[in-house]
């Protein structure tokens, strides 16, 4: 089901479904060295943080939807991603959400949340949304609270314990 990637504005950000060379040297740099890469499969090597980029483009043309980069309109930084993601080893698909540690403790990713969130539930029509969060990842969980998620069990993907964090349906069926 290839789609063309949108683009989707906020005030301060864009956020782009269409991934390309100009994400390669910062998604790489952060998986190299921030420590919160761990969280997101992390950390890899340039190889592999490049075979990752190229699974987010990937996603979009075998799922219709993917994650978004994140840029600053401002500035034109790159600072992560966060969209719609559903590898096979997931049961429900998943706002997943990153920056890298200078875009942090600025709202980014709530005003990237509550984008994401509409074009999921509105632009979409997905009934459920869910983020997957270790435990320990207490700045994870602030921001899903952020988002109005509520802890909703747990799963285990991949041999690691996560906890389901769930989205409201604006409209109440989830």
């Amino acid at each position: 089901m290839p789609v063309e990637p949108p683009t989707l504005a906020t005030e301060r950000l864009v956020l782009r479904g269409a991934w390309d060379e100009r994400d390669v040297a910062p998604m790489t740099a952060f998986y190299a060295t921030d420590p919160d890469a761990k969280y997101v499969g992390g950390p890899l090597d340039p190889d592999l943080a490049w075979r990752a980029l190229a699974a987010r483009i990937g996603h979009w043309h075998l799922r219709g939807f993917g994650l978004f980069a994140i840029e600053e309109k401002a500035t034109g930084m790159w600072c992560g991603w966060c969209g719609l993601w559903q590898p096979i080893i997931f049961p429900e698909i998943e706002m997943s959400y990153c920056l890298v540690a200078s875009a942090r403790g600025k709202g980014i990713l709530t005003e990237a949340g509550v984008a994401v969130k509409r074009y999921a539930f509105e632009t979409r029509g997905q009934t459920t949304l869910v983020s997957y969060i270790v435990p320990e990842n207490t700045p994870s969980q602030r921001v899903a609270q952020r988002l109005g998620a509520k802890q909703n069990g747990t799963t285990t993907i991949k041999g690691t314990l996560v906890d389901i964090w769930r989205y409201p349906h604006p409209g109440g069926t989830s």
